[in-house]
Parts: C-alpha cells; structure tokens; sequence
C-alpha cells in the first residue's frame, strides 16, 4: 500500500508542476511586446541635423591635415 500511495504523492506533484509550467507558458505568451512610437518628424529633422553637423566638422578636420606620405 505503501508504493500506491508513494506513487500517487509522484503523479500529484507531477500533475501540479505541469499545470504550473503551462500557466507560465500561457502567460508570457500573451503578453504583446510594445513597440516604440515612430519618430517625429522634428526628431528625425534633428537626427539629420545633427549628422550632416558631424559629417561637415569630420571633412574640415581631414582638409586640415596634412597628406600622409608612404
């Protein structure tokens, strides 16, 4: 009688794990990532700026240096 019971107390602890294996499955599969809001056109704007900016001061400093010799 002992290993029914022993057997029992098995598929029990069994059974709950699995249930709470596929409540945890459920649950984060339902949860929808969120995505970012698209950019402002003024934020984008900005950005562009902001590289153009960048790009110009990278050309100045190259037409400052000196040429490398090889």
């Amino acid at each position: 009688m002992n290993h029914r019971r022993s057997r029992m107390q098995h598929s029990g602890i069994a059974m709950v794990v699995g249930l709470f294996a596929l409540a945890l499955i459920t649950a984060c599969a339902s949860d929808q990532p969120k995505s970012l809001p698209p950019p402002t056109p003024d934020q984008v704007r900005g950005h562009a700026d902001r590289a153009f900016e960048k790009l110009k001061q990278e050309e100045q400093e190259r037409a400052a240096q000196p040429p490398v010799s090889r």
